[in-house]
């Protein structure tokens, strides 16, 4: 069997719940390409997957990490943006047609639908935002209208043009992306939810007790683990203020910060009680080992946190409304708390982390990661993949 994956490759969600579904099907003997851009590339490089590179797609961000709608309408703007679609479709007709795959796998990608379906290709959207949310402000309400009504009529309609779409999370009343699945009935049967896709389940590591250990890490001290994920430009500005705060963080806590830079070393640098990581390989151990994340609002740490049972102070990037959905949804659910970028500093930190580890958020927490681990998305999705391609071969 054959398996082309495209994944978008603006930050490394996309790609990271891609790399190991590809993992478990190459186990059952199936041969994968990549066709990624941007951060993407660096990701698949680095985990040694074959590869074609495709013309990167984007938008504008502003120097908090905003992103910038006006700029992005008018950069590439539309004619341009159309004309870098095209080259997209195009440039996956050809990589398509020459590694012949039995089925093409498109996470939140539409040049990579549309070039399967000319070619009759079997194919299925893995997708956490079915549509494209502007955010309301007095000045965007005609762009968020319009986006709206055309993303609902014609994205929709290609998020659904293949044999099915899977979203990578839990069945309610856990569903994390609830807010950006504005799906119409229409389409609706042709949607699953699987939940999340886990490179490494927590039940495959040792105890937090050994990691910590392993690890090196504090056993009387509560750990903070600070993933910072996304697009580059999109997080930088999150990462520095972070620095600043955590340089100055009381001795109470051990921190570690991981800024998210595949194509980087893996040497943490210290400064006193806080460790600062390119990149860390082994994640999902520090994962299991921390008390508590702080972190962007992405869909992949999100759900990630709550499979293994811990608790989060989340810092959506402003404006992105995806973000700002999800982390209203994981407040709600009673194992988050949110802080606005522009009120995030040392003191306001400090009390979040106090609280979240004197109240009852931690085992809230745990009550919820009993019944999120018993949905295998992992699994659902590498069975989904399998039934369709050997129905259609």
């Amino acid at each position: 069997m054959r398996v082309y994956f495209a994944p978008c490759g603006i930050g490394l969600g996309h790609v990271g719940r891609c790399v190991p579904i590809a993992r478990k099907l190459m186990e059952k003997n199936a041969h994968v390409m990549f066709s990624t851009y941007r951060e993407g590339i660096r990701y698949v490089e680095r985990e040694g997957l074959p590869l074609i590179k495709a013309p990167p797609i984007g938008f504008q961000v502003k120097p908090d990490g905003t992103i910038d709608f006006k700029q992005t309408a008018v950069n590439p703007g539309p004619f341009f943006a159309s004309f870098i679609l095209i080259k997209q479709v195009n440039a996956e007709l050809e990589a398509i047609e020459n590694f012949k795959p039995d089925i093409v796998v498109s996470d939140s990608r539409a040049s990579p639908l549309l070039a399967a379906k000319i070619l009759g290709t079997p194919r299925i959207c893995i997708l956490n935002q079915f549509q494209l949310i502007i955010p309301r402000k007095k000045h965007f309400l005609r762009l968020a209208r319009f986006a709206d009504s055309i993303t609902l009529a014609l994205i929709g309609k290609i998020w659904t043009s293949g044999n099915i779409v899977l979203i990578p999370d839990f069945p309610q009343p856990y569903t994390i992306c609830a807010g950006n699945l504005n799906i119409p009935k229409s389409y609706r049967k042709k949607v699953k939810l699987i939940g999340p896709i886990l490179s490494t389940h927590p039940n495959e590591l040792p105890t937090k007790k050994e990691l910590r250990k392993k690890l090196r890490l504090s056993t009387d001290k509560p750990v903070i683990f600070a993933p910072i994920s996304g697009p580059i430009r999109e997080r930088a500005f999150l990462t520095e203020i972070l620095k600043r705060i955590l340089l100055e963080f009381p001795d109470d806590y051990e921190i570690v910060l991981s800024l998210g830079y595949p194509d980087a070393d893996a040497e943490p640098v210290f400064h006193g009680n806080l460790r600062i990581y390119k990149w860390i390989p082994n994640r999902f151990e520090y994962l299991k080992a921390c008390d508590l994340v702080v972190s962007r609002a992405g869909h992949g740490t999100l759900t990630q946190c709550m499979c293994y049972g811990k608790p989060m102070i989340i810092v959506p990037t402003p404006s992105h409304t995806e973000q700002i959905n999800n982390a209203k949804q994981a407040e709600k659910l009673g194992v988050a708390k949110v802080i606005e970028q522009k009120e995030l500093n040392k003191e306001a930190l400090i009390k979040n982390v106090k609280q979240i580890l004197e109240s009852e958020v931690s085992e809230r927490t745990k009550q919820i990661q009993e019944e999120v681990l018993k949905y295998d998305g992992l699994e659902n999705a590498v069975k989904t993949i399998i039934e369709i391609a050997e129905k259609e071969m």
